[in-house]
């Protein structure tokens, strides 16, 4: 009866470090390709590699949208005041 039991937990033992060993490596490849996609997001824009600047750049395309989204509804003075702000936000981030 007890080598029934080590046998059991040896087998749990195994496949708890399988599955924390898989999720490891999903981790590391997830934040591998994230970084990826940031450094090369940065460099094309010529802005810092930093999360203040990624979270300025979605602010300003954020305002973009709000931009549009006047437009569509047919608000001029809206559009103009988001768009406005919109491209101030992205360019002075981006020189």
């Amino acid at each position: 009866m007890q080598d029934f039991f080590s046998w059991l937990g040896s087998f749990l033992g195994e496949l708890i470090r399988f599955v924390v060993d898989l999720l490891s490596r999903l981790y590391h490849h997830v934040s591998d390709a994230a970084r990826g996609f940031l450094d090369g997001l940065t460099e094309s824009l010529g802005i810092a590699p930093s999360l203040i600047s990624v979270a300025i750049l979605a602010i300003g395309l954020w305002l973009l949208y709000l931009a549009l989204r006047a437009l569509l509804r047919r608000r001029l003075i809206a559009t103009v005041v988001w768009g406005v702000l919109g491209v101030m936000v992205l360019s002075w981030l981006i020189t």
